[in-house]
């Protein structure tokens, strides 16, 4: 029972040894990676403004093409359905109109 214990301890300290190692490994890959990361960022700054600028301008210009196909999409998501209750609406429509109408005289 105590090699066991012993194993699982030794075990434990392997695992600690080997995540203080690579804790060290990050932190000297970020130490010196950070002015690469630095320097791309401070590329990318004029580049992310002119795509916020375009997205924007395009926002602008399909923005009401959009919703105006949206609220045609709400109109026919509703009008389908309905569409047997209007032909019959219709059909009970001209019935009543055709006989209210009297003979037209001669």
């Amino acid at each position: 029972m105590i090699e066991l214990v012993l194993l699982v301890c030794m075990a434990v300290a392997v695992f600690a040894v080997i995540a203080l190692v690579m804790g060290l490994l990050k932190l000297v890959l970020w130490l010196v990676l950070l002015p690469v990361k630095i320097l791309i960022g401070l590329l990318l700054i004029p580049l992310l403004l002119v795509k916020a600028l375009v997205g924007g301008l395009l926002l602008f210009i399909v923005g009401p093409i959009v919703a105006l196909v949206m609220i045609g999409g709400l109109i026919a998501a509703v009008a389908v359905p309905l569409a047997p209750l209007m032909v019959v609406g219709f059909v009970v429509w001209l019935l009543v109109r055709s006989a209210g109408r009297p003979a037209p005289a001669q």
